[in-house]
């Protein structure tokens, strides 16, 4: 049987994530994503991924240690995204940098699961220091050491703002992180263990992920999302708005899901933090007009909002410049890559699926002066 976009074809067994479409449920390792986003932490989350149990005390400080030391970039990266155009695409960016970390991590050449483990390490740490990296480089600034007293979400706000984050900015992006850790066999995430599958190094797997992501069906929904309401402006003019962009059959981005056939349950949590953020700010106009947006599109369309949807508000309320909202994407999804890379590794055969000619056939060769 063959099937558009391989919908529904069970490509891989895995103890990593069950997303479930008709009860609106995901879970990481037994556990349910609203438990972890109430009351875990994204270091707690990055554990589980890997290792499929939460951590001890012990273990749990062991291994936010293990991100808090490794964020720094090597100088030769830092040097080298110095002379990258600025107007570069930060995911374009991000493949880059992330592809030139293996020259110098010093477990490039070991493919072995601890010597992976140690990658995974660096790669999760490291990635928000990019991140944050570029985006004071092509504004003429000179990038900002990360700090090694802060968890990864209050980390990567200081190194991109210079401040010291509040209590409330730090949960906020902490929940988000976790939210998007991992969603099962999404396109990056298949892209991964595809590569993984070739017994390739995990950076290399990590880069066919990146380029996964870029693309505008998989990373790029919430820029959208934003967008819209940045042109919508007021609240007063959803309706007119929304049902221009339906009578114009343009796609409201945000909605729906090809898993999914109730709410995402990561919208629940993120919707919250929309209001909760939009009131401290005062500015509680991006929350009100997703929730009309979403009111009008579950009605008339019956679509529910996905975690594109009110993360693209989040984001925007935390400061965060538009473009990166698919980089923060990758920061968090690289625990989940990195969880599904090695256990690709342990139990790995070559991903190599076929595919259904509909070509002509026997065609009669033609010498090319009688063409």
């Amino acid at each position: 049987m063959v099937t558009s976009g391989l919908e529904d074809i069970v490509a891989a067994s895995s103890a990593i994530c069950d997303v479930n479409g008709k009860e609106g449920r995901l879970i990481y390792q037994g556990y349910d994503i609203h438990d972890l986003a109430e009351h875990s932490t994204f270091e707690e989350v990055v554990y589980l991924l890997w290792f499929g149990r939460l951590p001890t005390k012990t273990e749990l400080e062991k291994i936010s240690k293990e991100l808090r030391v490794n964020r720094a970039l090597p100088s030769q990266v830092i040097s080298t995204m110095k002379v990258f155009p600025k107007d570069a695409d930060p995911m374009e960016v991000l493949r880059t940098a992330t592809s030139m970390l293996s020259f110098y991590d010093p477990d490039d050449r070991d493919n072995g699961r601890e010597a992976n483990i140690r990658k995974a390490t660096r790669l999760v740490a490291q990635l928000p220091t990019i991140v944050a990296a570029w985006d004071n480089i092509r504004n003429g600034r000179e990038a900002i050491s990360p700090k090694e007293d802060l968890s990864t979400a209050a980390n990567f706000i200081y190194m991109l703002t210079g401040k010291a984050p509040d209590e409330v900015a730090t949960k906020s992006l902490d929940i988000a992180l976790i939210l998007h850790a991992d969603h099962e066999l999404n396109a990056s995430t298949f892209a991964a263990r595809v590569a993984a599958a070739t017994l390739t190094d995990i950076h290399s797997a990590t880069v066919a992920a990146i380029g996964a992501l870029k693309g505008p069906l998989h990373g790029g929904a919430n820029q959208e999302v934003i967008k819209m309401l940045l042109q919508i402006d007021k609240p007063e003019n959803v309706d007119a708005f929304v049902h221009k962009m339906f009578d114009e059959h343009q796609k409201i981005m945000g909605f729906g899901h090809r898993v999914y056939k109730t709410e995402d349950p990561r919208a629940h949590h993120l919707r919250k933090m929309s209001e909760e953020l939009g009131k401290r700010k005062g500015e509680p106009k991006w929350f009100d007009m997703s929730r009309q947006i979403e009111d009008i599109v579950l009605k008339e369309k019956h679509l529910n909002a996905n975690v594109d949807f009110y993360s693209a508000s989040v984001y925007y309320m935390l400061d965060i410049p538009i473009d990166l909202f698919t980089p923060i994407f990758a920061i968090s999804r690289m625990s989940g890559w990195a969880a599904h890379i090695l256990e690709q590794y342990s139990n790995n055969r070559l991903i190599r699926p076929r595919a259904e000619y509909t070509g002509p056939r026997n065609l009669k060769y033609v010498p090319v002066d009688q063409r």
